[in-house]
């Protein structure tokens, strides 16, 4: 099993989760965060005096996958996210080593 760790553009999010319903993937958290990677922030200007907004809101999606939806899956996030501007986010994946559905006590892929 694979954890899915995504940020992305806050506008993208309702177009990224529906995607990812359509692909049979229907579990996930979702967190509002602020980061920067590259671009180093946003510079904007406002009555004429030039600020920099150096944490950019983005939201953050963890899913946990089976191994063999991984491919598919990171092709759906990256496809529905994409919009060729800097800033479109990154997605990191790790091994998860187990998985507990509390509810049954159900574990690995079942669980999923």
């Amino acid at each position: 099993m694979k954890r899915i760790i995504a940020v992305i553009r806050q506008e993208k999010f309702e177009s990224v989760k529906k995607a990812l319903i359509d692909a049979g993937c229907e579990g996930m958290n979702v967190s509002e965060v602020k980061g920067r990677g590259r671009q180093m922030g946003i510079r904007e200007s406002y009555r004429g005096s030039s600020y920099c907004i150096d944490l950019i809101p983005k939201t953050r999606l963890e899913l946990v996958v089976n191994d063999e939806d991984l491919e598919r899956i990171l092709d759906v996030i990256v496809e529905s996210a994409h919009t060729g501007e800097v800033g479109d986010g990154k997605i990191f994946v790790s091994d998860v080593a187990e998985v507990i559905r509390i509810r049954t006590g159900e574990r690995g892929s079942d669980a999923v």
